[in-house]
């Protein structure tokens, strides 16, 4: 891999972890939310923060899966120029 590559997926892997962190954060957040705050509002607020929970969960899927691609070819690409050598 490259040092292009290298960098590619360095920001590839930074932006995945942080959705996964935000998805984390809005779930675990939904919980004392409910238990704690006493409110007309604390339902919609829980059912917003889930259901964006779970559309950054789709959209985390198919970045994973793109990145996944990605780096299997990357390695591949990496792995024939060596044989080529």
């Amino acid at each position: 891999m490259d040092k292009n590559d290298k960098a590619k997926f360095k920001w590839k892997f930074y932006r995945l972890t942080v959705e996964l962190n935000i998805i984390v954060l809005f779930v675990a957040l939904s919980i004392p939310v409910f238990l704690l705050i006493h409110s007309p509002y604390t339902i919609p607020v829980i059912v917003v923060m889930l259901a964006l929970a779970l559309i950054l969960s789709l959209d985390f899927i198919k970045k994973y899966q793109e990145t996944k691609a990605w780096l299997d070819d990357s390695l591949e690409k990496d792995h024939k120029e060596e044989h080529q050598s």
